[in-house]
């Protein structure tokens, strides 16, 4: 943002004349800023939406749940991830729309309304992750315990103990990985988005000041 601080110390220091290109000069600048950060926001989102496909190519579900005897799942599996590419590739469509809005935009307020959007979307977006991060844990531990050969010996012990206490500490440590694990991704989504969605926000900010 060296060359925006530069241009507007120029326009608070110069005549009325200066200030008017300056303010046009910035919001050029402004315009591509925004408009590069949204292209790599889809970029981005495409390259995760490739890497999970190709992790779950290499990692047959299916056969893993034959494995364990849990073939009554593959199904609501299959079902659950149909549902769950349509509304990812349903953001991605709304992030290649958000790039060609803020692109093609030619005024301050709808720049700025394009980029609330584009934050919205982005936000919206990681959010759902989350919940899928945690809804698929939380289905991946529930079928280790009812189907796994190895979880046996636990679900004997658990079944004959009076004061559940195996229980409860088995759910804490169930939970308890649950957490950590979406804590991890919500750190790589702050990593991949949220530096982006900043930049976003100060361009939001200089563009608010022109307005006024």
């Amino acid at each position: 943002m060296e060359e925006l601080d530069l241009l507007k110390k120029a326009w608070q220091k110069d005549t009325h004349k200066f200030e008017q290109v300056s303010e046009g000069e910035i919001y050029k600048m402004l315009h591509k800023k925004s408009s590069s950060i949204v292209k790599w926001i889809l970029i981005i989102s495409i390259v995760e939406v490739l890497f999970w496909t190709a992790v779950s190519v290499i990692w047959n579900t299916d056969e893993y749940m034959r494995k364990i005897h849990a073939e009554n799942t593959i199904i609501y599996f299959k079902v659950v991830n149909f549902i769950n590419y349509a509304v990812i590739l349903w953001f991605i469509y709304r992030f290649y729309k958000n790039y060609i809005k803020i692109s093609t935009t030619a005024s301050t307020k709808q720049l700025m309304y394009d980029i609330l959007k584009a934050r919205k979307t982005v936000q919206y977006y990681v959010w759902y992750n989350l919940g899928m991060a945690a809804l698929t844990l939380i289905a991946g531990f529930a079928i280790q315990f009812l189907f796994n050969p190895k979880m046996e010996l636990l679900k004997d012990k658990i079944a004959h103990e009076q004061d559940h206490i195996l229980l409860f500490k088995t759910l804490g440590i169930m939970l308890l990985a649950i957490v950590i694990f979406v804590f991890i991704f919500w750190v790589i989504y702050l990593l991949l988005y949220g530096i982006l969605l900043r930049k976003l926000n100060t361009n939001y900010k200089e563009l608010k000041k022109i307005d006024l």
